[in-house]
């Protein structure tokens, strides 16, 4: 029997606080389709001051989040919006925007550091010229943090150049700000910043701020009122989702400090598994929550057996590819979990198991 369990999948296994589970159950509640349930109104209401836009809406998941934002910018099928090779919407969304919405993705070669090239973007820029062959380019889509980077942060000065771009040519810039408080806190820049230059953006509540379930669209009033017409088609409109919004209020208002302890944390445990015969990692590379490292030929086990292992010992992790695993640090992550972690990793790849790691 395991007798702990660290779980580094992922900052979405979070459980609802205490403080959220009594919120929950004292949300004042009525039916948002109609547009009148309170609690989600306050919620709404802070998120659009938070992020520095007209408004905001509740919706089930980052996902749809994305989508809807993505269906609104291109509302005519056969758009194209223009995003990271190595982003979320485009790998881990299902295709949803072409799918369900005709929109045709373009991608662009996402740097080490989470960025594309502003000129590579300008390059993917359909001309309008060739209009009757080429879909219409209307959107710029970004990530931050870009998970699949290693949790990389974007800065403001960045997101600015890519938004002065997009308005050179018209287009519209949406962010994918699943973790932007992780990218707020580590670069010291307050996230109505970092979204300035954007004209839509989805903000997970379920991630490092331990909410249970829900994201949130902003954008301007036009964007959300249009923006819940689709939400309902995509059947994402709820009766009393107060109760879900009230544990997201408390996941605003108590967690967000969290963050920094997360990044500390990650940052230790990168140091350590980097001392490590047999992994290989870039431990200055780490700025938020998210690590990214490859197993080495030659090592002691396979990624596959190296996780396996761990799973015995109750540390869960990723497996992203034969060879690179990733760990997400969480509020609910304790230093003495990392150390235990390093321990087990130890003891796997090369026998030695410290004391203080039992």
């Amino acid at each position: 029997m395991v007798a702990r369990t660290v779980d580094l999948r992922s900052d979405t296994v979070t459980k609802p606080t205490a403080a959220m589970r009594a919120a929950m159950a004292n949300a004042e509640v009525d039916d948002d389709v109609l547009g009148y349930d309170p609690s989600a109104l306050r919620l709404e209401t802070e998120m659009a001051k938070v992020t520095g836009k007209e408004a905001a809406l509740f919706v089930p998941s980052g996902t749809m989040g994305n989508l809807i934002s993505v269906l609104v910018h291109c509302n005519i099928r056969g758009s194209e919006v223009i995003l990271g090779n190595n982003s979320h919407i485009h790998i881990y969304e299902n295709g949803g925007i072409s799918t369900i919405g005709g929109v045709h993705p373009r991608t662009v070669k996402n740097n080490d550091d989470g960025t594309m090239d502003i000129d590579l973007i300008e390059a993917a820029i359909r001309d309008p010229r060739g209009e009757i062959v080429y879909p219409t380019t209307r959107l710029i889509c970004l990530e931050n943090t870009q998970a699949n980077c290693g949790g990389r942060c974007l800065s403001a000065e960045y997101t600015d150049k890519v938004g002065e771009l997009a308005k050179k040519h018209g287009l519209k810039l949406h962010i994918d700000g699943a973790r932007i408080f992780n990218a707020s806190i580590a670069l010291g820049v307050p996230v109505h910043r970092l979204l300035q230059a954007a004209d839509s953006a989805s903000v997970c509540l379920s991630k490092g701020l331990g909410a249970p379930v829900g994201s949130v669209i902003v954008g301007s009033k036009s964007f959300i009122a249009r923006a819940r017409i689709l939400r309902k088609t995509l059947g994402g409109g709820m009766r009393q989702v107060g109760i879900l919004c009230a544990a997201a209020l408390v996941a605003l208002r108590e967690n967000v400090p969290k963050l920094e302890d997360d990044h500390k944390k990650a940052k230790m445990l990168a140091e350590g598994l980097n001392q490590i015969k047999g992994l290989r990692l870039n431990a200055a590379a780490v700025e938020t929550n998210i690590i990214f490292f490859k197993v080495l030929e030659g090592a002691k086990l396979t990624a596959e057996k190296l996780c396996k292992n761990l799973e015995q010992h109750g540390i869960l992790v990723m497996q992203e590819s034969p060879t690179s695993i990733r760990v997400v640090i969480h509020h609910q992550i304790s230093e003495s979990d990392v150390q235990y972690t390093l321990s087990c990793f130890k003891q796997a790849l090369t026998g030695v198991k410290e004391e203080n790691g039992n």
